[in-house]
C-alpha cells in the first residue's frame, strides 16, 4: 500500500525556500507508484497538530505549483515550535497519531539548525516506538551555518541581495563630497557572519567601498573601530561600513545591548536590533561627522527582485533529492552540499545524519577573516561569488511581481 507524503516550512523564510517546496511536491507527484498524496502542514509541526493540513496536487493542475517557485517567503507558512527534548512528553504520540490519520510514510521539514532538531527529534521517537516513517531535512537558512553542508539554499539569493544593495547604499553615499560622512549598515548575523561578509563583493576595486566589515566572529573593540573609521575618513570621504546585527565585545556582550535590554523569542535566543543605531551615536559622538545608520533587516531574506539563479536551481533540486533518498529507504538525514574541487563551480548531493548537524552552527573561518578583523580574505570571495550568480525572471502582473498566495484551508 502507498505511504503519504507531508512536507511543512519552518523557521525565518528565504527567497528559495518555496523552491525546495517545489523540488518535495513536484518529485513526491511524479512518483505516483511509491507516493499517494502529498500534504502541506500549515504553519508547520504547530499547524500539524492542529490538523491543518492541504492536499498540493490541485496546485500543480492548476499552475500555482509553478508560480511557488520564485514567490519568497513560506507558502505553507512556518512556525517556531520547539519539540520537547524528553520523548516522554505527550506531544509526541500526538504528532504520531496525525501521521497515522493521514497515513503518512514520509515526513520532509524544510528549514534551518532549529527545523533540523524537530527532524532529529521525531526520527529519534520514530525509532522508540518503530515507526516505519522516513525523515528527511531539507536545508534552508540565509545565514549559511549549518554543519555539514558547504552552504545552504537561501544564502545565495540574500548574498546576492546584500551586495546589490550595499553597492547602492556606497553609490549614494558618494554623491556629496564636500563633507566627510559615514554609513553603518547592519546586516543579519547572530554568530555567523556569512551575510555580512558578502557585503565584501559590493566592491568594484580595491579599497571601494564597504571599507571596514565587522563580523561575529572575531571581538569588536569600540575604541578600535573608532579609531579605523578614523583612519579610513583620512582616504574615503564617504565611508560605508558594514557589520552583523551580533557583535559583541570581548566578553560577549552583544554591541546592541549596549544601547537597551533586549528580548528574547520562543527559542531563547537574544532578538538582536541596534548594533548600527549604537554605532551610529559612537561614531557621532567622537569624530562629529555626518552618520547613518541603516538595517536592512528582513529585506535580506524576502527579496525575490535579486534571486540567484544558483540558489534557486539547488534548492528545487535539495527537494527532489530528499525525496528520491526516502523512497530508496533513507532517513533521519539532512540533504548536504559537496563542493567538487575542479572548475567550473559544481555541486553533489548526499546525505548527513540529521542528528550531527542539529544544535551546531557552522561560522564563518578565522583564516578568512582579517588580524584586525575588518575585513574578509580572497578566500571568502572565491567562496561566496559563485553562489550568487545567475539572474531569475520572476513572473510579472501589472508591473509587479507575481506571486503565489495560498487560499485560507
Amino acid at each position: 500500500m502507498k505511504k503519504n507524503v507531508i512536507v511543512g516550512q519552518s523557521g525565518g523564510p528565504t527567497a528559495v525556500i518555496n523552491s525546495s517546496l517545489y523540488g518535495v511536491v513536484c518529485e513526491a507527484l511524479n512518483r505516483e507508484d511509491s507516493c499517494g498524496t502529498v500534504y502541506g502542514m500549515i504553519n508547520g509541526i504547530e499547524g500539524l497538530l492542529k490538523g491543518t493540513v492541504m492536499d498540493m496536487e490541485p496546485l500543480e493542475r492548476s499552475g500555482e505549483l509553478e508560480l511557488i517557485r520564485t514567490t519568497p517567503g513560506a507558502y505553507l507558512g512556518s512556525c517556531r515550535y520547539r519539540l520537547p527534548d524528553d520523548l516522554e512528553d505527550e506531544v509526541y504520540p500526538r504528532i504520531f497519531e496525525r501521521f497515522e490519520e493521514y497515513h503518512i510514510g514520509f515526513f520532509f521539514y524544510i528549514g534551518g539548525n532549529d527545523s533540523m532538531d524537530t527532524v532529529s527529534k521525531l526520527s529519534a521517537y520514530a525509532d522508540k516506538i518503530d515507526s516505519e516513517i522516513r525523515f528527511i531535512g531539507i536545508p534552508k537558512t540565509i545565514d549559511n551555518d549549518l554543519v555539514l553542508t558547504d552552504h545552504t539554499p537561501g544564502f545565495g539569493s540574500a548574498a546576492k541581495y546584500v551586495a546589490s544593495t550595499v553597492r547602492e547604499i556606497a553609490l549614494d553615499a558618494s554623491v556629496y563630497d564636500s563633507k566627510k560622512s559615514v554609513t553603518i549598515v547592519e546586516i543579519m548575523g547572530r554568530h555567523a557572519g556569512w551575510l555580512t561578509a558578502a557585503s565584501a563583493l559590493a566592491r568594484k576595486f580595491e579599497g571601494d567601498n564597504p571599507v571596514l566589515i565587522y563580523l561575529p566572529e572575531t571581538a569588536f573593540d569600540p575604541d578600535k573601530f573608532i579609531e579605523s573609521v578614523r583612519s579610513s575618513l583620512e582616504s574615503v570621504s564617504n565611508l560605508v561600513v558594514c557589520i552583523s546585527e551580533g557583535i559583541h565585545d570581548a566578553e560577549g556582550t552583544f554591541i546592541c545591548e549596549l544601547e537597551k535590554n533586549v528580548e528574547t523569542d520562543t527559542f531563547g535566543h537574544k532578538m538582536l536590533t541596534g548594533s548600527g543605531k549604537y554605532l551610529e551615536n559612537l561614531v557621532k559622538e567622537k569624530l562629529g561627522v555626518k552618520v547613518r545608520s541603516v538595517e536592512l533587516n528582513v529585506s535580506q531574506r524576502c527579496s525575490s527582485a535579486m534571486l540567484s539563479g544558483t540558489d534557486l536551481k539547488e534548492a528545487a533540486a535539495a527537494g527532489a533529492y530528499g525525496v528520491k533518498c526516502a523512497l530508496e529507504g533513507a532517513s533521519t538525514k539532512m540533504v548536504a552540499f559537496t563542493r567538487l574541487p575542479d572548475a567550473p563551480y559544481r555541486i553533489d548531493y548526499e546525505l548527513k545524519d540529521v542528528h550531527l548537524i542539529c544544535n551546531q552552527e557552522k561560522t564563518v573561518p578565522l583564516e578568512w577573516i582579517t588580524k584586525d578583523g575588518s575585513d574578509v580574505s580572497q578566500d571568502f570571495i572565491d567562496y561566496a561569488l559563485p553562489l550568487i550568480q545567475g539572474s531569475v525572471k520572476v513572473p510579472e502582473e501589472n508591473g509587479l511581481p507575481k506571486f503565489a498566495y495560498r487560499k485560507n484551508c
